[in-house]
């Protein structure tokens, strides 16, 4: 668990509106209140990010879900039992409300509850869920430790909370669930054959 000023300043800066970085299982990921639309759009402009790619986000726990979701198919609801928490992110159908950066548009979301510890601790303070996307300018290589993230954002970001050096790798695993389809994505650090095995058919690949 991250130093408990870290964890403090971080949450006083969500509540202001502003970013942080905090690590996750794999990466270090730049976060804000994903549920407030100044400050999803400064975070777009920070990264430097291609309107066309959505923000995936963390939330609590599967109840935290409808904060941020229509529904949730029945191969992601058995999912969700079996890989939460982990370094799986599920995209599902949006809110029509949610801010616009979140989806590009494309009228889902992507969706994880994180494992790492300091994650979870942020977002259960907080009570709503946060943005997910790796600590890096587009086109940059996501950050592994605070130095680096540092680097990239310097103070432009109001809060570091410093996990260590984090395992890098693979990515989560991302997939797309409408209706009974299950589509991939992206793969990622949950193998698909696991996913396979817990859907019972193999998910289909884009």
């Amino acid at each position: 668990m991250a130093d408990p000023g870290d964890l403090d300043a971080a949450l006083a800066a969500l509540r202001r509106d502003e970013a942080i970085v905090y690590p996750t299982e794999t990466f270090y990921g730049l976060g804000v209140r994903a549920l407030s639309a100044p400050a999803v759009a400064a975070l777009a402009a920070l990264k430097g990010r291609d309107a066309q790619k959505p923000i995936a986000l963390i939330v609590r726990d599967p109840t935290m879900l409808a904060a941020v979701v229509s529904r949730v198919p029945p191969p992601a609801a058995r999912l969700v039992a079996k890989c939460w928490p982990g370094p799986l992110t599920l995209v599902l159908p949006a809110r029509r409300d949610l801010p616009p950066e979140l989806t590009s548009g494309s009228g889902r979301i992507g969706v994880r509850v994180s494992s790492h510890p300091t994650a979870q601790a942020l977002v259960a303070a907080l009570g709503e869920p946060i943005t997910a996307t790796s600590a890096n300018p587009g086109g940059d290589e996501p950050a592994v430790d605070v130095a680096t993230a540092r680097g990239y954002f310097t103070t432009r970001v109001a809060a570091y909370v410093d996990g260590g050096t984090l395992a890098g790798g693979l990515g989560s695993t991302v997939l797309l669930v409408a209706d009974d389809a299950v589509r991939v994505i992206r793969p990622g650090a949950i193998a698909l054959d696991v996913i396979a095995q817990i859907l019972g058919t193999t998910p289909l690949h884009s």
